[in-house]
């Protein structure tokens, strides 16, 4: 159930949740989580980063049926967990810019800055929300936002049905630019952190993962310490080779590992990945943050396939894991 209503230009909705208020919060504040119901019907949100503190940001990006890309930004102002959040809401480019309405072919009567206040109360063993979106002109932008709220909500209310609501990423990991030079990959594997990283970082695992399933990976040097060198070889059915190499810059076991990356075949183009292994509802969240030298480098390897080629090896690894796990428990 909702309503909406204007209060002194305020856009007011209160919606009962029939979930517990943890869920409900965490839908609101992990990024993995909120880019599976945000935005109006139609529209996905293929981008969504949150620094959730005090003075922190949030980016996100929705995009619409067509393919329309809507950026916002906003800091927030207040976070007490799991009860309140206070935060302004802008326009942005996809750069994080501020910009205005118009931008997006908006009303002009949009202010540069708005604020969304979100109540969290636990009601009868589910959630009452009370969202006070502050700044929205009146009239027809109002009913409008009214109505994306809405269907937003339904959304919400349909995700949090789900028995594991974080399942559904665990099997496809994200792809975010927060620039025109980095890409930046997320997945979810059920299995502890420490698992994780030893199967990301030993040689005797990695061949059993690293790269497409008609390779064979080959590692044929990884002097894992700072400072030291790895190189890696694949072959494919027909013999041809293809051989990477780098050198390991930070190791901090079992959370972070950064190395540098280099295709031989195309010498001069190094890339620097690190790796953040962070505990997240009972499994690990494994992130890769890759810095290319020039756009250029970042969408010709994004575009050669590398989506195709990250999503098939963090497959193989997830099931590796899964093969681990049972002898690790007992």
């Amino acid at each position: 159930m909702f309503n909406g209503n204007q209060d002194k230009g305020d856009l007011v909705i209160t919606r009962i949740f029939d979930a517990p208020r943890e869920f409900v919060w965490r839908a609101w504040t992990e990024p993995e989580r909120s880019m599976l119901w945000w935005g109006p019907k139609g529209f996905t949100t293929p981008v969504f980063r949150i620094d959730l503190r005090e003075g922190g940001e949030y980016l996100n990006c929705m995009r619409s049926p067509d393919g329309k890309d809507f950026w916002s930004k906003g800091v927030y102002r207040e976070v007490v967990v799991p009860k309140r959040l206070v935060m302004t809401d802008s326009f942005a480019d996809e750069k994080g810019n501020t910009v205005h309405a118009s931008h997006y072919g908006m009303s002009k009567a949009f202010p540069l800055e708005m604020q969304i206040i979100v109540k969290f109360d636990e009601l009868n063993g589910g959630t009452k929300l009370t969202l006070r979106h502050i700044g929205i002109p009146s009239g027809t932008d109002s009913e409008g936002a009214r109505q994306g709220w809405n269907e937003s909500f339904d959304k919400l209310e349909e995700y949090l049905q789900i028995e594991e609501p974080i399942a559904s990423v665990k099997e496809v990991p994200t792809f975010e630019f927060p620039s025109d030079r980095e890409v930046v990959i997320t997945r979810i594997f059920d299995a502890p952190r420490e698992m994780v990283f030893k199967a990301s970082t030993d040689p005797d695992l990695i061949p059993n993962w690293w790269g497409p399933r008609d390779l064979i990976t080959t590692v044929e040097k990884m002097d894992f310490r700072p400072g030291g060198a790895w190189r890696f070889v694949q072959r494919d059915k027909d013999g041809h080779i293809h051989a990477f190499n780098g050198i390991y810059r930070e190791i901090v076991p079992p959370e972070r590992e950064v190395h540098t990356f280099e295709f031989e075949g195309m010498p001069g183009h190094m890339i620097i990945e690190e790796s953040t292994f962070e505990e997240f509802v009972g499994g690990t969240k494994l992130v890769i943050r890759e810095l290319f030298q020039t756009a250029e480098d970042r969408d010709g390897m994004f575009n050669s396939g590398m989506k195709q080629g990250a999503t098939e090896s963090m497959n193989r690894l997830e099931e590796l894991l899964k093969m681990k796990r049972p002898s690790q428990e007992r």
